[in-house]
């Protein structure tokens, strides 16, 4: 081959290299780092190919609903006739010695709540009339309520409840999950990232990346609607046929180049080449809705055309079912302080509406299809809100790490399950409290994975998704 290029197909795919940035797929170990699967095995030459778990797995795949600033356990979850009863009273200073908070004092007033709460399904699941949809899959959900976080600021605890630990750069779970037994997709990244509401979350992309673990683990942020990448199609005059020969071309030099150098940034970048040109066909794929019923449509309450968390959530079931091994959807607002847009009236009304439907459709749509038992679904944010009010025109909440409510379903967890009980104001964990460290240990666990042994060597020590600490709960295990 003439070792000079046509100058506007090498730009040309290194565009679509750098739209595809977070895709780049790095496959061999970084020198000295060790990089091991779970099996045990280097993951040399294709690193998302498929690798046995550490013992046999319940899930295959993940989907976790994050809901971005803290939903309201009380208003959801939790209704607490002590606190009813002294709403607008001082905490008793027992409660909150030596605490910090994000905006409130120790010395801010109770707050009741006004909503109505029921038990719902054969196990009695206690849910508000917040979320009518999912009331409706209350014996398919395991409730924990007496969830622990450690970091009460946004940015860090989205950080802490993605990747272990409130430090930027840390790999996140779907990165450490696709990392230790790779993905079943060969045309879809193994971890895709899809996002909806007024904002992305704050923190962004160090939420969904594979910090020093390599860049092919980490989370592919898609677009709802159109091209879901930028820069993934080919630009006019540009046949696919003929890209095609040029990519084999291209990959055949680097590759006598990784043989030559053992450089894993050239095995990086053949990768991304090659995931780049299947997912010109793959993903306008998966966006084209055409060939879901109409009822499966208004199940999920997904208008065609109009991005939304239910849209988000039915492309999720769309990627588990070409293989991709872990999906992480975004909503936010949830932060409900009690300023006009962010109070616990018509604002927590609108954003319920906004994602009740499509996450109950989610687990329905799952399980009608026999999904549900491979794959993990999980609700929840980066921690919840406090039983005192804020002094601010409406009612609201402040951040609170010490109980917070989510819910699991499939996988092998228990369905109908409440876990978890909290003291009677609601502010700490009474019985069967789960620290993050202890869900993220669990959910390794039902993918096949043991939390203690998936690790990576980094500057001499074995970094691990739950550093140090995390148990598994087996309560939560059907």
């Amino acid at each position: 081959m003439s070792p000079s290029l046509d100058i506007t197909r090498r730009h040309f795919l290194q565009d679509c290299r750098i739209g595809l940035g977070g895709m780049a797929l790095a496959s061999l170990l970084a020198e000295g780092n060790g990089q091991v699967s779970a099996a045990g095995s280097s993951a040399a030459s294709d690193p998302l190919a498929v690798r046995p778990t550490h013992f046999p797995a319940k899930a295959k795949n993940v989907i976790f609903l994050f809901m971005a600033g803290g939903p309201s356990q009380f208003e959801l979850f939790e209704p607490k006739e002590k606190l009813q009863e002294l709403g607008g009273q001082q905490i008793p200073q027992s409660f909150v010695a030596n605490k910090r908070f994000a905006f409130i004092k120790q010395d801010a007033k109770l707050l009741g709540c006004v909503r109505k709460f029921a038990k719902h399904g054969e196990s009695g699941q206690v849910i508000s009339e917040c979320l009518p949809h999912l009331q409706t899959v209350a014996d398919d959900i395991c409730t924990l309520r007496a969830m622990k976080t450690d970091v009460f600021n946004h940015g860090p605890a989205k950080f802490f409840m993605n990747t272990g630990s409130p430090l930027f750069g840390r790999p996140s779970m779907g990165a450490w999950i696709t990392y230790g037994i790779g993905s079943e997709s060969k045309n879809l990244p193994g971890f895709v990232v899809l996002q909806s509401g007024p904002r992305g979350p704050r923190g962004g992309a160090p939420n969904w990346g594979s910090g020093f673990l390599p860049t092919s683990y980490q989370g592919v942020p898609f677009r709802s609607t159109g091209a879901p990448i930028l820069n993934l199609d080919n630009p006019k005059g540009i046949a696919r046929e003929e890209q095609e020969r040029f990519i084999g071309a291209v990959n055949s030099l680097n590759k006598l180049r990784l043989t030559e150098t053992g450089d894993g940034e050239i095995a990086t970048r053949i990768a991304s080449y090659e995931m780049a040109f299947r997912m010109q066909a793959s993903a306008p794929e998966l966006m084209d809705l055409a060939g879901e019923s109409q009822e499966t449509m208004q199940l999920y309450g997904v208008e065609k055309g109009k991005p939304s968390f239910a849209m988000n959530c039915l492309l999720a079931r769309r990627l588990i079912e070409r293989g991709t091994r872990f999906v992480q959807l975004y909503h936010t607002d949830w932060d409900h302080h009690g300023n006009k847009g962010t109070e616990l009236g018509e604002s927590l009304d609108k954003i319920c509406k906004e994602t009740d439907q499509g996450a109950a459709a989610l687990v329905k749509d799952l399980k009608r299809r026999g999904l549900l038992k491979d794959t993990i679904v999980v609700w929840g944010g980066e921690f919840g809100r406090t039983p005192q009010g804020e002094v601010r025109d409406l009612p609201g909440r402040d951040h609170h790490i010490e109980s917070f409510t989510m819910w699991l379903a499939g996988g092998g967890v228990k369905p109908g399950l409440s876990l978890g009980k909290t003291d009677e104001i609601g502010y700490y964990g009474v019985e069967d409290q789960v620290h993050v460290h202890d869900l993220h240990a669990t959910i390794l666990h039902l993918m096949g994975l043991d939390h203690l042994k998936l690790t990576f060597r980094l500057q001499g020590r074995d970094f691990r998704l739950t550093d140090v600490h995390g148990k598994v709960v087996e309560k939560m295990l059907a």
